[in-house]
């Protein structure tokens, strides 16, 4: 790009103009070496257990800890945001207790597919203005995507851990370009945190030990989407009828009075996954899970694994026209989703009894 002066604006400048170009909502630049703090932070995270059955972090931990040990040719990591920011009120249909709340970000088509387009074109402009050598992840590799995205200038971790944006909020996914070119990093954005606690104070299973801390075992999120076995008695009434996600500690972040909503309409929610049916959910079959859920993030958790939240839910929802289908459930033949079907089966007893 020209200015009027007829001088070239510097290869940062391009690069910024071609990312927005592309859509992508901010972009920064950081070294490999810019996050000396995050393989200590990283070991004691996964010494302390938190991580709960993510074996995976485990297992690439070095890499993970050090962008230069993941790839000891790159110079430099450029980190993009693309903003998922909803319309109205994402904690609104937690008061609906037959129907089930879908974190915001699944409630379409999965992230991973339209942000790795986008950075592909963005590193494609880059090998041919520079030839640099490219890697492109999105949050599938051993990338500590948030110290990144921090030491770039794109955000600041809070208090939840995840990243924030003075001018994005919380609603945003990171991409990450490492690459051989040796681009001149961005300052790193300090705390803006300051003394308020709100996501800390919200969670509804205390999964932070301290701010900047998380133990993913009582995370609503890992507990509904990662973890595969039957959740912990004590913790499924806190579950209440989220049954994919949580978006408590990320919706009452003061720094999303500054998001618009997402200009990419692939990110709009769809209409019958916004508090959908818990009774309908309940009753799909894999295939029905599939066609329902298809293209989007919800998909990969599977339909037993689904239907287990939705029990969960149900269980909670003091609704007696749901006991037929949790019924029903009680014979299912994966044993996860027939634990859950009795307990939500107990759950509704007890309440009709009170």
């Amino acid at each position: 790009m020209v200015f009027g002066s007829g001088f070239l604006t510097p290869l940062e400048d391009r690069l910024k103009l071609r990312a927005g170009a592309e859509g992508f909502d901010a972009v920064g630049i950081c070294g490999t070496g810019d996050i000396p703090q995050a393989a200590a932070r990283l070991a004691d995270f996964l010494a302390a257990g938190r991580h709960g059955e993510m074996d995976w972090m485990q297992r690439r931990s070095a890499w993970r800890g050090d962008p230069g040990e993941l790839w000891p040719q790159a110079a430099s990591v450029i980190m993009v945001a693309d903003s998922y920011a909803p319309e109205g009120d994402p904690l609104a249909s937690l008061g609906m207790r037959d129907r089930g709340t879908i974190s915001v970000y699944a409630q379409n088509r999965d992230y991973h597919d339209i942000v790795k387009k986008r950075l592909k074109r963005l590193g494609r402009w880059l090998i041919e203005e520079t030839g640099a050598e490219i890697k492109v992840f999105v949050d599938t590799a051993p990338v500590m995507e948030k110290p990144l995205a921090q030491a770039a200038g794109v955000g600041w971790q809070g208090k939840h851990t995840n990243l924030v944006s003075r001018s994005l909020g919380s609603w945003f996914f990171l991409g990450a370009i490492f690459t051989t070119a040796e681009l001149q990093a961005d300052t790193s954005e300090p705390d803006h945190c300051g003394s308020c606690r709100r996501c800390l104070d919200i969670c509804p299973t205390n999964a932070f030990p301290a701010p900047y801390q998380l133990d993913a075992r009582l995370c609503i999120s890992y507990l509904t989407i990662e973890y595969a076995g039957p959740v912990d008695a004590e913790l499924r009434p806190a579950l209440g009828n989220r049954i994919f996600g949580c978006d408590d500690c990320l919706a009452v972040c003061p720094w999303n009075k500054f998001a618009a909503r997402a200009h990419d309409t692939r990110y709009h929610a769809r209409e019958e996954l916004v508090a959908p049916d818990l009774v309908e959910l309940a009753k799909l079959d894999d295939a029905g899970f599939r066609s329902l859920f298809r293209g989007g993030p919800v998909r990969r958790i599977g339909r037993d694994r689904f239907v287990r939240n939705v029990l969960y839910a149900i269980g909670n929802s003091a609704n007696p026209a749901a006991r037929p289908v949790a019924e029903t459930l009680r014979r299912d033949p994966n044993a996860v989703v027939a634990d859950a079907a009795a307990w939500a089966m107990a759950r509704l007893d007890n309440a009709a009894l009170n």
